[in-house]
């Protein structure tokens, strides 16, 4: 049998080791949740972001609208939409002059799904200068030249 002649530790001692041990943190399993969040984030974010889905008309000139204005958009079930919030098409003129209010432009852009009958569309563009729209716009698709060729 062997003896060690070594004294133990003292307490100061083995407190000062164990100290410097624990000092620092480990910062793996918080980058691992921030990548995993940042992912999740990358995945949802597209989907977030759909909008109202309608069939614009197609036309060789292109429509995009040249200055700001309200856009309203109009979907072949016939729902009337301003932003995200869907209005009811006899409240529209009352929202489009509390809208239109004391602004020195009022432009608005229109909108409206190719299927919609064209009463429909009537109707809304008359509702719009009944409300004071000064400048009325209607948004298309540009027609995809290269598709026509290839037929």
């Amino acid at each position: 049998m062997a003896l060690s002649t070594q004294s133990l530790p003292s307490a100061s001692t083995r407190r000062r080791q164990v100290g410097t041990h624990l000092s620092e943190i480990n910062v793996t399993p918080f980058i691992d949740v921030m990548l995993v969040l940042l992912v999740i984030f990358m995945v949802t974010a597209p989907m977030m972001q759909s909008g109202i889905g309608i069939n614009l008309p197609q036309a060789e000139t292109d429509t995009k609208p040249a200055e700001e204005g309200l856009t309203l958009t109009v979907t072949k079930d016939q729902y009337v939409h301003i932003g995200d919030s869907t209005i009811n098409i006899n409240l529209l003129e009352r929202r489009l002059t509390e809208y239109f209010y004391n602004k020195p432009k009022k432009v608005l852009y229109l909108q409206a799904d190719e299927s919609l009958p064209y009463g429909v569309v009537v109707r809304i563009m008359d509702i719009t200068k009944k409300a004071g729209v000064e400048i009325l716009g209607i948004i298309t698709e540009p027609i995809d030249v290269n598709k026509d060729k290839k037929k």
